[in-house]
C-alpha cells in the first residue's frame, strides 16, 4: 500500500474511527513509516500501538482536579482528568531539559549553585539540573502531590536516571512559593515548571507565583547575579511586561520556552 494510502488508514485509526486494514501488523507499519514521520505524529503513532495501563491516581490539593498515571509499554505519561492531552510524557522531555541547562549557564558559578525546582514532575528538569551542577551543589525540590513524589521513587524514575537518588537533591512535599518565601538570598537560581506557561493549570493558586508580588519574593530568595526562569509552552507578553516592569528589568530574570 502506498505512503499516502497508510496515512489516511493511521489518521483514522488513531482517532479510533477505522481498524487496521486485513492482515496488517503495527509494528511492520511503524518500521516502514517511522523515518517517513514527524515526531510528533512518530510519537502519537507509537503510542497507540501499546496499551495503555493505569497505574495509580491523585487528587491535586485545594480541588485542583484528578491526576492519572499511565504506562504505555516502557514509556510513562501523566494526565490531569477533564484536560485534553498528557500533562507529560517520558517520551518527549527536551524543554524540561533546556529548562534547567539554560538556566543554569546564566550563573557565574553553576558548579556550586544553590537551586529551587518548583516541580518535580517526570525527574527530567532535576536530571538535567544534577547534570550541569558540581558536587558541591544543592537542588531543592518542591513537589505539592505527594504521589507524585512516590512515582519518581519507583520505575518512572528510571527513566530520568534515577535523579531523586542524588544526595545533592533534596525533594519537599510543599507549595513552591512557601518555600521560596522562607529563605533571602537562599538560591542562585529558581526554576518554576510547575503550569504550562506563567498561570495556573491545575492551580489556579499558582498565579500568585507569576504576578508581581510573586516576582518580587522570588527575587528577594534570589543571590545577586541569580536566575529565574519559567516552563512555557507559549510566549505571554503580560509577563514579559511584569518581568521588565518589576524587580527583574536588569535582566535577571529568563524564561524558557517549550521545544
Amino acid at each position: 500500500m502506498r505512503l499516502s494510502s497508510w496515512a489516511s488508514h493511521i489518521r483514522r485509526t488513531l482517532l479510533l474511527e477505522d481498524p487496521l486494514p486485513n492482515g496488517a501488523e503495527w509494528s511492520g507499519i511503524f518500521a516502514d513509516l517511522a523515518p517517513r514521520l514527524t515526531p510528533i505524529a512518530c510519537s502519537a503513532l507509537a503510542m497507540r500501538m501499546r496499551s495503555n495501563k493505569l497505574l495509580d491516581t491523585a487528587q491535586i490539593p485545594d480541588n485542583g482536579g484528578e491526576l492519572r498515571f499511565y504506562q504505555r509499554g516502557d514509556e510513562y505519561s501523566i494526565e490531569v482528568v477533564g484536560i485534553s492531552g498528557e500533562l507529560m510524557t517520558t517520551a518527549i522531555h527536551g524543554s524540561e531539559d533546556a529548562l534547567a541547562e539554560l538556566a543554569l549557564r546564566r550563573l557565574k558559578q553553576p558548579l556550586t549553585a544553590r537551586v529551587l525546582l518548583g516541580g518535580l514532575g517526570m525527574g527530567f528538569t532535576l536530571a538535567a539540573a544534577l547534570k550541569h551542577t558540581g558536587p558541591k551543589a544543592e537542588i531543592v525540590v518542591a513537589e505539592l502531590v505527594p504521589e507524585v513524589v512516590k512515582w519518581n521513587q519507583g520505575p518512572l524514575g528510571a527513566r530520568a536516571g534515577d535523579p531523586m537518588r542524588d544526595p545533592r537533591a533534596v525533594v519537599r512535599v510543599s507549595d513552591v512559593l512557601e518555600l521560596i518565601r522562607k529563605e533571602k538570598a537562599g538560591y542562585d537560581a529558581i526554576l518554576l515548571d510547575t503550569d504550562n506557561g506563567p498561570e495556573g493549570l491545575t492551580q489556579p493558586a499558582n498565579n500568585r507565583l507569576y504576578s508581581h508580588r510573586g516576582l518580587h519574593a522570588a527575587f528577594a530568595a534570589l543571590r545577586p547575579h541569580g536566575v529565574l526562569a519559567v516552563w512555557s509552552t507559549h510566549p505571554d507578553a503580560p509577563f514579559t511586561k511584569r518581568l521588565g516592569h518589576g524587580a527583574f528589568q536588569g535582566g535577571r530574570g529568563l524564561r524558557a520556552c517549550a521545544c
